[in-house]
């Protein structure tokens, strides 16, 4: 059993925990920076410990920092939250090695899934259909285009918030597209790796839900509606989605507890 938590994070996101925690009797420990001081999560928490900085990468990106004030603090266990380091395979190791509990997917896991193409890779294996692509590594984009046809969109391997990515109609502007999401792709995830995948036109984008824990359970907690968006980067988010009958929904629940299955997200921990 937990006895004390401390939340690798700020705002509602931690708010949220604290109160989860509260109810379940454990403890809690909030972490901020200087212009944080008078957030109410620093407040709320049991304890909290400032993070001597300004910047994110001084404050809540500081891996060193966070483990520091668990160590201080007798805290045994670290949820990160959502956004920061809650992506981050070596965050989750760090916390591991130093023989923390970590709230979240083992630090594999993240590892595969942080991929596009590992990603694309597993949920093939694991019999889920997937957008079909093609990498570019060692071919022109032309060969590799020829394979896909067009449309298409030019997808960095890594990262997200629709950085590195870019939609081509036509043979002209292949390559440039294919450089310039490169660079993109280089600045914002630091690994130039794109790959092509075929682009669809008019598509829903319909994420699913996943909880695991660590006596085995993999369970779908169902669908959010993510189509609105600006730049590919998600505007409101709606759930349930107003587009599946029950029978996608069903089969989208199955689909994301198979690929979770197949990746390792067995053996995950939550408390929320």
């Amino acid at each position: 059993m937990i006895r004390k938590l401390l939340v690798a994070n700020r705002g509602e996101i931690a708010r949220r925990i604290f109160r989860t925690c509260e109810r379940m009797g454990i403890a809690t420990v909030a972490v901020y920076s200087t212009p944080d001081a008078d957030l109410p999560h620093a407040r709320e928490a049991d304890e909290a410990v400032l993070l001597e900085g300004v910047t994110s990468a001084e404050t809540y990106l500081d891996i060193d920092a966070i483990l520091a004030a668990a160590k201080s603090t007798g805290a045994e266990a670290i949820h990160p939250g959502y956004g920061f380091l809650a992506e981050n395979p070596a965050f989750a190791q760090a916390v591991t090695d130093a023989g923390l509990a970590w709230i979240g997917p083992p630090p594999t896991a993240m590892a595969a899934m942080g991929s596009k193409l590992e990603a694309k890779r597993i949920a093939t294996e694991a019999g889920v259909p997937v957008i079909p692509s093609v990498e570019i590594d060692g071919v022109s984009p032309a060969e590799a285009a020829a394979s896909l046809g067009f449309p298409l969109l030019v997808k960095a391997a890594s990262g997200g918030g629709g950085k590195g990515m870019r939609v081509v109609m036509s043979q002209d502007g292949l390559t440039e597209a294919v450089d310039g999401a490169r660079r993109e792709a280089e600045a914002s995830f630091a690994d130039p790796t794109v790959f092509l995948e075929k682009y669809l036109n008019a598509p829903r984008h319909i994420e699913v839900q996943v909880f695991a824990d660590n006596h085995g359970t993999v369970a779908s907690l169902f669908e959010r509606e993510c189509s609105i968006q600006r730049r590919h980067q998600k505007i409101i988010e709606e759930s349930p989605s107003p587009a599946l009958d029950e029978a996608t929904r069903q089969a989208m629940g199955e689909a994301a507890i198979a690929v979770s299955a197949a990746v390792g997200y067995v053996g995950a921990g939550t408390v929320e």
